[in-house]
């Protein structure tokens, strides 16, 4: 009967190494290294018939399955060259991104060592959170906060058309002529680089013109001056700031734009704002 049992022990043991089953939880030891997953590249802990009372005595894994299963051998990344993924410290945060008010602050890292042999993959390397700017530069000209509004130039009055097609008179505004400080002399005309223009302008044919990347002229008329402007027209921008315009006929068509030159131009008529299709009037 002893000799029977002794028997069967070998048996058992032979049949362990050649299934690749050998204990010691040490990949190293057990000379184990398997890609992919491999469910036979195990490492007993315990004899596999035994009752485990710890688990501790649980069996590990030497495939690369195990580092998504949580169930690799201690020994698993040492023994089968498996680099994770390293990357630097954060650095700093950059400084807000805005002038004044809401804007975002970033902050980077970079990788030290690329990961090898089913290693894990490097996290983000740029983290972002929004910031607050309370100390606000407030700029001296008021025009800085005004909203250009626009009409077609084919509008305007200089042009050979019906007086009753000018929008602007059904506006019910003050009528400058009456004021003895109004001079129709002041009228002038600047050039626009458009920013910025919502999509919906596309589907206005009197604002087509108005795309980012194109110049544009608007003329300020003599029924578009204010007298608590200091006469002119409201909305005509400050020199290197950018500022908002939006169509008076089609609201939802809208941007920003950046005058294209410093001075008010009293000629640019003869250039730009002589097409239509072109040019604007201030309302």
């Amino acid at each position: 009967m002893a000799c029977t049992i002794g028997k069967f022990i070998v048996i058992f043991l032979t049949v362990q190494f050649w299934c690749g089953v050998v204990s010691g939880g040490s990949c190293g030891e057990a000379k184990l290294c398997c890609t992919g997953r491999d469910s036979s590249c195990v490492v007993q802990k315990a004899p596999i018939n035994a009752i485990n009372e710890d688990l501790s005595d649980k069996p590990c894994y030497c495939d690369h399955a195990c580092l998504k299963l949580g169930d690799c051998c201690p020994d698993f990344k040492d023994a089968c060259g498996v680099v994770d993924c390293q990357v630097t410290p954060w650095g700093p945060w950059s400084s807000c991104d805005a002038d004044c008010g809401p804007g975002t602050m970033f902050r980077s890292r970079s990788i030290r060592m690329q990961p090898q042999n089913g290693g894990r993959h490097c996290p983000s390397l740029e983290q972002r959170r929004s910031c607050e700017v309370s100390t606000c530069f407030h700029h001296p000209d008021p025009a800085i906060k005004e909203i250009a509004l626009l009409l077609p130039g084919a509008l305007s009055q200089t042009r050979k058309t019906n007086a009753t097609s000018d929008i602007r008179k059904n506006l019910n505004v003050r009528n400058p002529s009456r004021n003895p400080q109004y001079d129709p002399q002041k009228t002038y005309c600047m050039e626009f680089e458009v920013l910025k223009a919502s999509k919906a302008c596309r589907k206005e044919p009197d604002y087509k013109t108005l795309k980012e990347g194109e110049k544009v002229c608007i003329y300020c008329e003599s029924e578009a001056l204010h007298e608590t402007l200091g006469w002119r027209c409201q909305g005509h921008g400050v020199e290197g700031r950018v500022t908002r315009w939006s169509a008076l006929s089609a609201p939802h068509c809208h941007g920003k734009w950046l005058r294209a030159r410093g001075e008010v131009d009293r000629t640019c008529e003869d250039r730009t704002c002589k097409d239509p299709d072109a040019s604007f009037i201030f309302v």
